[in-house]
């Protein structure tokens, strides 16, 4: 099976972006489950429920954002938000990391946050959309369809935000003394 590798490193005030393949190749056993997986859930595949109901499986294609945030505005909008938009909040994503040193909390939810933008970027500028599949929660209360990019994308961001009040409350607390 084939690997790609990417690492995310600081070195002084420079962000480092590493890239490494193992040279393996295409995994066609794998990329043939991800076919078969997206035939079981086709547009007119029943919704597949998993978990007592908590989980379900089910095919949207998203051509908005988040919880298919602007899918009903026109096409060159949608674009310049969702595929032009993500590419430059990549970009100052990545300025930001260099010029600041960053607990290790942080660079993992950078590294995850980049990761899911990146994914859900690749799929728009390829297809013009995302797939997503995943939908939580118990009885009448559930989340919106949202695929495994858009997990790290909150995971990431979430990790960021919790190192950035635990930093601002120690720092608060230690000038407090």
């Amino acid at each position: 099976a084939g690997t790609i590798s990417i690492d995310l490193m600081q070195e002084g005030n420079e962000v480092a972006v590493e890239f490494r393949a193992d040279g393996a190749g295409l995994n066609l056993g794998r990329i043939r489950e991800r076919a078969l997986a997206m035939g079981q859930l086709a547009a007119d595949a029943p919704v597949r429920s998993y978990f007592g109901d908590t989980v379900r499986l089910a095919y949207a294609h998203n051509t908005g954002g988040f919880l298919s945030l602007g899918a009903d505005w026109p096409t060159p909008v949608r674009t310049a938000v969702f595929t032009v938009g993500t590419g430059v909040l990549l970009l100052l994503l990545l300025v930001l990391a260099s010029k600041r040193r960053w607990a290790p909390m942080a660079k993992l939810g950078i590294a995850l946050f980049a990761a899911g933008a990146a994914s859900n970027g690749i799929d728009r500028v390829l297809h013009g959309s995302v797939i997503d599949f995943l939908n939580v929660g118990i009885g009448p209360v559930r989340t919106g369809i949202f695929n495994v990019a858009d997990v790290a994308l909150m995971l990431g961001g979430a990790l960021v935000v919790i190192n950035e009040s635990r930093s601002k409350r120690l720092n608060h607390t230690s000038s407090d003394s």
